[in-house]
């Protein structure tokens, strides 16, 4: 097996170093880089804290692989994705793209902040050397597909070159929608608070007000599933006051920079300084067991390939007596295949979303209690007047007579940990 990144200095190195540690009765590890750059030393670093010594590895190019034969690639970065070479004699290359800690510890305030970047995706691709070698032979991977193509769509969103309600390219650039602003208003946000907000914050990628379903009393641990840049986050953060803490969790590393560097302009508004953003997959959140005494989140859940997984995740991190105060988008009928289709639908939370049935259940399955779900129309009812190219591919293929909202409704819900 080779593992292959762009400079080998880092997630090949570890990747090659698990397997060799883990799975040498089953296969032989290599790696190696498309343009090598030497071994990475907080690499080295935290490697050893688990017992695992690459110090003696080398940083490896393609010419040194020259004649060899593998029977799998792994391209473990987007970079080597993209430029992979065809192997002789090598099965379809598989992509598992993890992020790039040198490029997370550069805007590392401290050098322990830093290493907790190279200690996460250490111990994601130990978590996928595990699963080595079924992981090989499952010709879909649709899971994997499916985050990144939304991580690579909300990228573009947060660079403001994207698809994405209120990107450049989409509505809220002309007079063709609303704005951020009165999207947000329209389905409950307050204009005091929006007035308040950091510039870039709202980006127009929300589809109810989880912050008011929830009634965030001061001095509550809160956690924003999908913060992307930041928006729900600080509108949580005044009301939690200076005795609160809010926590955000992105998987786009474009988005989580974007809702840091928005960090300072909040504390000078506010005179607070009671938020945080996180790097990481809402599936396995980066925040540990029974932290938060209420979860939002906006417009997110219905993105991921696994929402039970989310469900189940979110009641882990929840205290005893703690609460959920969702707001997403859901089906009250199956889609048309066309819109399942679009790629930008499931960026736009539209191809992604499951029944309304389908996530009581989830709800219920995960151990929460208390269920509430609330179906409101007036998001969807705004979209379909909108003249953005992503609702006019939708509205394409619908089926003559219908409209969006006879599928997909801005469903609310709350539930309780026991």
């Amino acid at each position: 097996m080779l593992f292959l990144c762009t400079g080998n200095s880092c997630r090949s190195q570890i990747a090659e170093a698990w397997t060799r540690q883990l799975r040498s009765d089953v296969m032989e590890a290599f790696s190696a880089g498309t343009h090598p750059a030497g071994l990475d030393p907080r690499a080295v670093r935290v490697m050893a804290e688990v017992g695992v010594n690459i110090s003696g590895q080398a940083s490896t190019g393609l010419e040194d692989l020259e004649g060899m034969a593998f029977d799998h690639v792994v391209t473990v970065c987007a970079g080597a994705h993209e430029t992979c070479p065809r192997f002789p004699g090598a099965a379809p290359t598989l992509h598992r793209g993890f992020d790039d800690p040198p490029h997370l510890a550069r805007g590392a305030a401290t050098e322990e902040e830093a290493l907790g970047h190279y200690r996460r995706v250490r111990d994601e691709i130990r978590a996928f050397v595990e699963t080595l070698p079924g992981a090989l032979q499952d010709p879909d991977r649709q899971d994997q597909a499916v985050r990144d193509t939304v991580r690579a769509g909300y990228a573009r969103i947060a660079e403001n070159e994207g698809y994405g309600c209120c990107s450049k390219k989409s509505c809220c650039a002309s007079d063709a929608g609303p704005t951020a602003g009165s999207l947000a208003e329209v389905i409950g946000y307050d204009a005091e608070d929006l007035a308040t907000l950091p510039e870039g914050a709202n980006m127009g990628l929300s589809c109810g007000n989880p912050v008011a379903l929830a009634s965030l009393r001061p001095g509550e641990v809160v956690v924003d599933l999908g913060s992307g840049g930041g928006f729900d986050v600080f509108v949580a953060g005044r009301r939690v006051g200076p005795a609160g803490r809010v926590i955000g969790v992105d998987m786009t590393p474009e988005m989580v920079s974007k809702a840091r560097s928005n960090i300072a302009a909040y504390r000078k508004a506010s005179g607070l300084d009671n938020v945080e953003f996180r790097l990481g997959e809402i599936e396995h959140l980066p925040v540990e067991d029974g932290t938060a005494d209420v979860i939002i989140s906006n417009c997110v859940i219905n993105l991921s390939p696994d929402k039970a997984q989310v469900w189940r995740d979110l009641t882990r991190i929840l205290k005893p007596g703690g609460r959920v105060a969702v707001s997403d988008l859901a089906l009250v009928q199956p889609l048309p295949p066309g819109v399942v289709e679009i790629v930008e639908a499931l960026v736009g939370c539209v191809a992604g979303a499951v029944l309304v049935e389908e996530t009581e259940r989830m709800v219920k399955a995960a151990g929460l209690g208390d269920i509430r779900l609330e179906k409101k129309a007036d998001y969807v009812n705004a979209m379909s007047t909108w003249k953005d190219p992503l609702w006019s591919k939708i509205k394409d293929v619908l089926p003559p007579g219908s409209t969006l909202g006879d599928y997909v409704v801005s469903l609310s819900v709350s539930a309780v940990k026991p």
